[in-house]
């Protein structure tokens, strides 16, 4: 039996939790013995996890370096004395790559979901002096591994891509946003899902949706499913162009998978991402997607095959893109077929496990060689 030990700082309901908790739960349980280390705290996966018989522990950090979790993390690796050690964002990457933490033995495996472009100067130079620290490295799209060698100096050797896997999603029933804000069944949804951050490039859609609607006499509405920092200040703008009353903001939404398939299209503007979680599951419903022209995103979409893609920061052509959309309807329905097949094809669950387990099994027979061979060697 194989003891993986799995540390991330929270298990809330996002996109680099939910991927560990697909994994840690789709592996064989006559090979794995899986933990999950929450470093901050627990959160809406904490409980999925405890479903599927996998012990889940919270250190309850309390500042950026806090010694007692240093502590507690070393201690409690040290009592499940794992073969394997998985870490998934940059304080948990940093953790488990200090002198001391893991036991002797283990294998280091660092996730990393981002190309991380946003990182201070100081956190880069702490990646770079733990570069040499880990066995192996797991990037989610081959922009994100790309990032990570030319701009961190991790050895291509090291790195994995591994995409992000898609489960079968909750399906809601149809039409309960249009029944939640009170709009027609004809009314169009142009949607967001995910953080309202600036990485985002939000204030672009919402400019790029004031543009469209001056050119189209459809009832459309913009919908952000989702929070974030950037919150009231979109809300402001919204207010300021006059366009408040046709732009919604729903928050936080446990159950935001399933409203996806009331888009009429999807957008994601964003500068910088990994691999887009709320894009592939907007692919996976089959509703077509508008992206900016960034390169995890040209990893899942190719241009007017299965989505559009626009220029990053060009609200013109992201406000052409969307009347495209609208006045092509039946061409945007195709995308949205092409882009749930390709989803269906390349990016499963079954598929981002067997990876995973083909990645541990090599890192292993590395640190148990062959009996024969080793016999040969002497």
């Amino acid at each position: 039996m194989i003891r993986i030990a799995y540390v991330i700082p929270t298990l809330d309901q996002s996109g680099a939790e939910r991927q560990l908790t697909l994994l840690a739960s789709g592996l064989p349980r006559d090979k794995y013995e899986p933990h999950v280390i929450a470093l901050n705290r627990g959160g809406y996966y904490a409980q999925l996890l405890k479903d599927h018989k996998i012990p889940v522990h919270v250190l309850g950090k309390r500042f950026r370096l806090d010694p007692l979790t240093w502590i507690r993390l070393r201690s409690r690796l040290q009592s499940i004395r794992p073969q394997l050690v998985q870490s998934f964002i940059f304080a948990a990457n940093s953790y488990v790559r200090l002198p001391g933490i893991c036991p002797g033995g283990s294998k280091i495996v660092v996730s990393e979901r981002c190309v991380d472009s946003w990182k201070s100067d100081w956190q880069k130079s702490l990646d770079r002096k733990l570069a040499g620290r880990m066995d192996a490295m797991t990037a989610n799209s081959q922009s994100v591994a790309d990032f990570y060698r030319e701009e961190i100096g991790v050895s291509a050797d090291r790195l994995h891509v591994i995409p992000n896997g898609v489960p079968g999603l909750p399906v809601a029933e149809p039409g309960q946003l249009h029944r939640e804000l009170r709009l027609p069944a004809e009314c169009r949804l142009i949607g967001f899902v995910g953080r309202l951050a600036p990485q985002k490039n939000l204030r672009d859609l919402v400019w790029a949706f004031h543009l469209f609607m001056q050119s189209t006499s459809s009832p459309v509405r913009l919908v952000f499913i989702g929070d974030g920092p950037q919150r009231d200040s979109l809300a402001q703008f919204a207010i300021d162009l006059g366009r408040r009353e046709i732009i919604h903001f729903m928050g936080h939404r446990p159950d935001a998978a399933a409203l996806i398939q009331d888009f009429s299209i999807f957008c994601l503007p964003s500068a910088f991402e990994g691999m887009s979680n709320s894009l592939m599951e907007a692919m996976a419903l089959g509703v077509p997607c508008v992206v900016s022209n960034i390169a995890p995103n040209r990893e899942l979409i190719q241009h007017e095959k299965n989505g559009l893609i626009f220029s990053v920061g060009n609200t013109r052509e992201l406000a052409k893109t969307l009347l495209q959309c609208v006045n092509a309807e039946e061409f945007c329905s195709q995308l949205g077929k092409s882009a749930r097949d390709s989803v269906a094809r390349e990016y499963s669950v079954a598929a981002l496990v067997q990876r995973h387990n083909d990645l541990y099994q090599r890192l292993l027979i590395d640190s148990f060689p062959d009996p024969v061979t080793s016999v040969e060697a002497r």
